[in-house]
């Protein structure tokens, strides 16, 4: 049985990140890359995203580059629906397009375009039932998108052994001050 966590968190407008370059972006997978080696290390060998702008693609670029030093971590991308980039400017798409060629398992669970909220419902709870965990980023003063998935796997945590690990605000800047020593 292979250990599978969920990484989710923000989209980049959320954040105030509007350029590909944005020095907040390295600090963010800074703080993913720890969580993932940590991860690795207590045997775990699935990250699941569904494959959004922001933390979720940054977190597949984080696990990209861990899998040249670890082989055996696998990057599976579920959407929610089918072309969810559609919409989305050439920059983001070419970068979404990257990803998902490189990840070790793609597919969409609904197998239609957008129709309605239901289908983020759905990925939500289908995202809860693969996972055996969470990293998040997420601030319960800023709620935004992450919360949907934050309070979902609270319920799981609950119910059952569903670690999750999340990373604050305060923890962003806790990198940030480190890198300026």
């Amino acid at each position: 049985m292979s250990h599978v966590v969920t990484i989710t968190g923000y989209k980049p407008f959320e954040l105030g990140v509007f350029s590909s370059s944005h020095p907040g972006i390295d600090y963010i997978k800074k703080g993913i890359k720890r969580r993932l080696l940590s991860f690795i290390e207590q045997g775990g060998e699935w990250v699941l995203i569904s494959g959004q702008l922001g933390v979720e693609l940054w977190s597949a670029e984080v696990v990209l580059d861990l899998q040249l030093e670890y082989p055996d971590l696998k990057l599976a991308i579920l959407t929610p629906f089918l072309h969810q980039e559609e919409n989305w400017n050439e920059e983001n798409k070419e970068f979404y397009e990257f990803i998902c060629g490189s990840a070790d398992f793609f597919d969409s669970i609904s197998k239609k375009k957008y129709e309605s909220p239901a289908q983020f419902r759905a990925k939500n709870q289908i995202f809860m039932a693969k996972s055996d965990s969470m990293i998040i980023v997420y601030d319960e003063n800023n709620e935004g998108t992450p919360q949907y998935m934050y309070k979902l796997a609270q319920k799981k945590a609950e119910t059952g052994n569903y670690p999750i690990d999340v990373i604050t605000m305060d923890d962003l800047q806790e990198i940030v001050n480190e890198d300026s020593y």
